[in-house]
């Protein structure tokens, strides 16, 4: 069973997510702290996800994203927390967060990014050559692209983004999102390059289709589906 580390100081937003977890099938253990969450850390460093809070008694999530980190850049973790500005979300990814779902959440959806990251972070997943979704066919060894057995041929910028999404496949993904893990936090440029790659893809991908896999979502970005 996988085993996920929670702090989070307010302990009925812990106590709510410990019991939708381990209904779920996942281990958890609590830490209301920040403190408590480095030293459960500690105890027990094989946890396979940490939901983390920014907003901390004792050490900020921050400085337990850092350490935690620096000991094992691995594992994933994930910031819950009601902190949603742009400045707090590039913050955290720029110190190695995996991934933020905003308070107040559906519970549907924070299940379904702590599935995505861990089977992202698996060791088997880098090692895979190929990924299919529905009528998509992704080999990451020659780059190549079909749907419905069709070649696509996409740049290398295109090809990333694809996989990326397709990767997080029902997940929405924001723009901040998609630049971090498509462009990298170096990225100077505006989110705008966001729009305009979404664009060349559903030109290729979904242009000559009846169904679109590419879908936007109003107000909070991009998914397929």
């Amino acid at each position: 069973m996988k085993e996920i580390l929670i702090v989070e100081d307010d302990k009925k937003i812990s106590r709510i997510i410990e019991l939708q977890l381990n209904h779920a099938g996942f281990v958890t253990t609590k830490a209301f702290t920040g403190r408590e969450g480095i030293e459960a850390f500690n105890d027990h460093p094989a946890f396979d996800l940490v939901l983390l809070d920014i907003m901390l008694p004792e050490a900020s999530g921050y400085e337990v994203l850092q350490y935690i980190k620096s000991r094992n850049s691995q594992l994933p973790v994930i910031f819950v927390t009601a902190q949603d500005g742009t400045k707090d979300v590039v913050k955290g990814f720029e110190l190695g967060a995996d991934d933020y779902v905003t308070k107040p959440f559906n519970f549907d959806e924070l299940l379904a990014r702590i599935k995505a990251n861990i089977r992202k972070s698996t060791p088997e997943h880098p090692a895979k050559n190929h990924i299919d979704f529905k009528d998509i066919e992704i080999d990451l060894i020659s780059f190549s692209v079909k749907r419905q057995a069709q070649e696509i041929e996409l740049s290398r910028t295109e090809f990333d983004l694809l996989y990326y999404l397709v990767l997080n496949h029902d997940l929405v993904q924001s723009r901040e999102q998609i630049l971090d893990n498509v462009w990298g936090f170096d990225y100077e440029g505006g989110d705008n390059i966001v729009d305009v790659y979404i664009k060349y893809l559903r030109d290729k991908i979904d242009r000559d289709y009846d169904e679109k896999r590419i879908q936007t979502v109003r107000g909070r970005g991009y998914v397929v589906r």
